[in-house]
């Protein structure tokens, strides 16, 4: 299967600065999962920008 960063990176609201994932969504949940985090993408903007993704955070934010 054909990688699709470049169609990815379009949508992908990660803010981190310098994340080695940025448009690799499958890479990222990877990463995230095995951190027992979720991918920022999952949570609203303001959110997503304190780096915090926790599922209790996810929880919190997103009921």
């Amino acid at each position: 299967m054909e990688c699709l960063k470049d169609k990815n990176l379009k949508d992908c609201t990660c803010s981190y600065p310098g994340c080695s994932r940025k448009g690799l969504c499958c890479e990222c949940v990877r990463y995230h999962r095995a951190k027992g985090a979720i991918p920022g993408c999952f949570f609203p903007s303001e959110t997503e920008k304190t780096y915090d993704r926790s599922v209790s955070n996810f929880i919190k934010c997103c009921p």
